[in-house]
């Protein structure tokens, strides 16, 4: 490809910190893919960025007493830190308050769609409270759903995925003070979708999408595409740069898809062939149908695939990602929440199923190592011994791997991304190979040769030495461990290859601790 993969993972509010359920979503699942296909010679580039505008940024900062640019800013740089610790490594952040430029582009961009009819006035009720004296929008009011009926909040419903314009909740009130709501009207700039029924229903036909979000799609052009607002009254947030509309600021769901666009480098270097975007359910509309329209109303159609999760449902108590991260590590929380993803239905977390996940890798993983390592420092002084891969039941072994390896590398691809496959087959590679040990174990006690122990010693590492780069996607901190422990170079493909032993007189170094996790 002469373009990178561009892969993106939606921008989270910082009106918080990141949570496990966030991790679970996009972000982990958005970074094992970029991992695999980087080793593998790909060139890709793994966006997202902050959304520090969002309304709930704001509603923070009121009921908190400060100013809405500490909030973002505080916990910006909480989020970031989280992503870091947690292996998820993006080539780009945007930061929207930072990024030189970044307001006259997301201002430029709505100005031109404004100047071509893209964007139009229209006069529409929105809620008001009275008591607080505040126009209503986004995360400043609750209510029920107009589509679903569920209890949400101003903008895009979490639940169904369709956008709302506030003024059509049920039963809207004021999330500051609880009061009722009074509809008034309130002229704001939209984007009319219906223009654009016949180009996106034939981009969506096109594209790969996952049923859920081809069913919400399919629904939204038989119902009628709405009118997107775009802007808003208020005083945080990139003002609207349209005469008319000063007192106005850019919608988050604009400004998200809009974002995407400036961390890629539109208008700067050509749009890639290929875009995958990993996004929750309830923010597929932004990914899936307002940033095709804005592309497609410049006559740009960018192909795009789409990994949705569904909800994972929390206990907001002890499940923030920074006390995680520092009690169980990257590892065993990066793989829990892939063996736990909510691909296709929610899922829940449980702290008992984390600690669980810790447990197989300390009784499987780390101890299969442990006593790999601990057979090389007695019988060969800690070195890599002179020997051909083999034992008792090594040709089946070697088999199963290369089926594996195959299985693998169709779970990590693009096409059949399934990272809790590829969990469940890394687990079953260590048992078996854990297995083969046992069983050539007593091969040291055998009379009839003194150094028959040693092949299935060999073997096995060369299954260590395959897991620094089969495991990598979805164990990083370990597998770089385990590459330095073996003294070999980490981030080779996930291939065959891979499964070679150190050459022969390779001192190991395995670490104090753990492999895998802590």
């Amino acid at each position: 490809m002469s373009t990178p993969l561009w892969i993106t993972a939606t921008p989270p509010a910082t009106h918080g910190e990141l949570h496990i359920g966030h991790l679970a979503g996009p972000y982990v699942a958005a970074d094992v893919l970029a991992r695999f296909l980087r080793a593998d010679g790909q060139a890709v580039l793994l966006t997202t960025g902050t959304a520090d505008h969002a309304d709930s940024v704001e509603v923070r900062a009121l009921r908190g007493g400060r100013k809405p640019e500490e909030v973002a800013e505080g916990f910006r740089t909480a989020i970031t830190a989280d992503w870091l610790r947690s292996g998820v490594e993006f080539d780009r952040i945007v930061q929207p308050r930072g990024d030189r430029g970044y307001t006259r582009w997301i201002q430029d961009l709505f100005g031109r769609l404004h100047a071509d009819g893209v964007i139009a006035p229209r006069t529409r009720l929105l809620p008001y409270c009275e008591p607080c004296g505040r126009w209503l929008h986004g995360a400043f009011v609750t209510g029920g759903c107009p589509h679903c009926t569920q209890p949400g909040r101003g903008g895009m419903c979490r639940e169904c995925a369709r956008p709302n314009d506030s003024g059509d909740l049920i039963d809207p009130r004021c999330t500051l003070c609880g009061g009722k709501a009074k509809p008034q009207r309130c002229r704001r700039l939209y984007v009319p979708l219906e223009p654009f029924r016949e180009t996106l229903a034939e981009y969506w036909a096109a594209a790969a999408l996952p049923p859920r979000l081809a069913a919400l799609c399919e629904s939204l052009v038989e119902d009628g595409l709405p009118d997107v607002a775009v802007g808003h009254p208020g005083d945080w947030g990139i003002p609207v740069p349209v005469e008319g509309f000063a007192d106005q600021r850019i919608d988050g769901c604009f400004e998200t898809a809009a974002m995407h666009l400036f961390g890629y480098g539109y208008d700067e270097v050509p749009l890639p062939e290929r875009a995958v975007h990993f996004c929750g359910f309830g923010h597929a509309f932004c990914h899936a149908v307002l940033l095709p329209a804005l592309l497609l109303a410049q006559g740009v159609k960018l192909p795009q695939d789409f990994c949705v999760n569904e909800t994972y449902r929390i206990d907001e108590r002890d499940t923030w990602a920074l006390d995680l991260l520092t009690e169980f590590g990257s590892d065993t929380l990066r793989r829990h929440v892939l063996e736990a993803r909510p691909t296709g239905r929610s899922t829940e977390f449980h702290r008992e199923q984390l600690a669980r996940t810790r447990e197989i890798l300390d009784t499987t993983w780390n101890a299969w190592l442990n006593r790999l390592f601990a057979a090389v420092r007695e019988e060969c002084g800690g070195v890599v011994p002179e020997a051909l891969p083999g034992g008792t039941g090594w040709d089946i072994q070697r088999r199963r791997l290369e089926r594996a390896v195959d299985e693998l590398r169709e779970a990590y691809g693009l096409e059949a991304f399934a990272p809790r496959r590829a969990v469940a087959l890394l687990d079953e590679i260590v048992r078996s190979t854990a297995d083969f040990g046992h069983v050539n174990t007593h091969e040291r006690r055998r009379p009839s040769g003194a150094e028959r122990h040693l092949p299935p010693m060999v073997a096995q590492l060369g299954v260590a030495a395959a897991l620094t780069a089969w495991a990598r996607p979805v164990m990083p901190e370990g597998a770089d461990r385990l590459a330095a422990a073996l003294g070999i170079e980490p981030g080779r493909p996930v291939s065959l290859d891979a499964l070679a032993a150190p050459g022969p007189g390779t001192r190991l170094s395995p670490p104090s601790g753990s492999v895998f996790g802590f």
